[in-house]
């Protein structure tokens, strides 16, 4: 995070050496760079960290409340009906403040999330989710498309450079309108953070301890839902962050719950949008590329990748173990001194020529016959 932050603020035209940064945001409107940095760079570093903490966080809630490493923002018609709610006013040419843009894509973001559980029966079986929500996403995607082509040339451009996710011309006021919000979400998912642990067990587990499975599920959405949309309808789908940022924090992490993994997801998030950001921005540079295509190019291998890895993790500690060889333990002078007494042979076996005169001697010295019985029968 250290090195593609310096990187986002720093790299570009014009160019800020590291050490020059702090001065540059002391200077602030005197100089060019004071104002590249405090009024372009600053505002776009700081909305990719908070989108890429929003997301990662999401993720994590999604995948554990439906117990599917796959649950992801995209996959359940979220991402999608946010995108649809901010894109339809701008298609249909309805002019609507700015503070309106992350209630509309609330509202999308909830239809696409209701009408997957819905569907699939109120969240009975997680599965029955998963498989849902990627048809619903499919519909409000092909939705989208039908806006597109009606679309003009201009407003197309901005539709699809907003449906690939973009942190391009964002200033403080985008930054600004994203606080309410976490401070709605931020207590809601350390209440439910608890919750989600319970979760993992399984429904019928879950209800024996008190949880309810079923509102906790969609309680898990709306959180999800208020975590995703503002960072929608302000920057866009960002894709797949959600997908690789719980990934990442359970290869780092792989015994911790969901409370203690909750706060390494949303770092994680803040990383991978704040590295794919570099790029974007200065890859064909002077054209600027979606954040969410370098998102997507390299988060879907790298999720890939940790999910294998994690599956042979937890394989390997699934495998049964050879049984080993016990070893007889050395023997002491006991165990000597019984196996000697083994070896004797016994008075009156077949086969043992000496056997009246070494069982007499050896058991008139230890057992004294009893009274009214002669030596010989004592020995045999």
């Amino acid at each position: 995070m250290a090195i593609s932050s310096v990187c986002a603020l720093s790299l570009g035209t014009p160019y800020v050496p590291p050490h020059r940064l702090v001065a540059a945001v002391l200077e602030a409107d005197t100089t060019l760079a004071g104002i590249v940095v405090t009024e372009l760079r600053v505002p776009r570093w700081v909305l990719a960290l908070v989108a890429g903490a929003c997301l990662g966080a999401a993720g994590l809630v999604l995948q554990e409340a439906l117990r599917n490493p796959l649950a992801v923002p995209e996959m359940l018609g979220v991402s999608s009906g946010a995108a649809l709610g901010v894109a339809a006013p701008l298609v249909l040419s309805l002019s609507l403040p700015a503070a309106v843009q992350p209630l509309l894509a609330i509202g999308g973001a909830a239809l696409g999330g209701g009408l997957t559980l819905l569907a699939a029966g109120l969240g009975r079986s997680p599965s029955a989710v998963l498989l849902t929500g990627a048809a619903v996403a499919a519909a409000l995607q092909a939705a989208l498309l039908v806006l597109m082509v009606m679309a003009d040339q201009l407003d197309l451009q901005l539709i699809y450079r907003y449906l690939l996710g973009s942190l391009s011309a964002r200033t403080w006021d985008d930054v600004t309108g994203l606080w309410p919000w976490l401070l709605i979400a931020v207590p809601a998912l350390v209440l439910c953070a608890p919750v989600l642990s319970v979760m993992r067990l399984g429904d019928q587990d879950a209800e024996a301890l008190g949880v309810r499975a079923q509102r906790a599920r969609l309680a898990a959405l709306a959180i999800a839902v208020v975590l995703i949309a503002p960072v929608t309808a302000v920057c866009g789908p960002v894709a797949w962050v959600g997908f690789l940022a719980p990934h990442l924090a359970r290869w780092f992490a792989p015994a911790a719950g969901a409370v203690r993994r909750l706060p390494w997801s949303a770092a994680w998030g803040a990383v991978v949008v704040t590295v794919a950001d570099v790029p974007a921005r200065l890859a064909l540079a002077p054209v600027e590329t979606p954040a969410g295509a370098w998102t997507a190019l390299l988060g879907v291998p790298a999720g890939i990748a940790l999910m294998r890895s994690g599956g042979r993790g937890r394989a390997a500690r699934r495998r049964p173990t050879a049984p080993v060889a016990v070893r007889e333990p050395m023997p002491g002078p006991g165990k000597a001194a019984a196996a000697a007494a083994d070896d004797v042979p016994r008075a009156g076996a077949p086969g043992d020529v000496d056997g009246d005169e070494s069982g007499s001697s050896g058991l008139a010295d230890t057992c004294p016959p009893p009274s009214g019985a002669s030596r010989t029968e004592d020995v045999r």
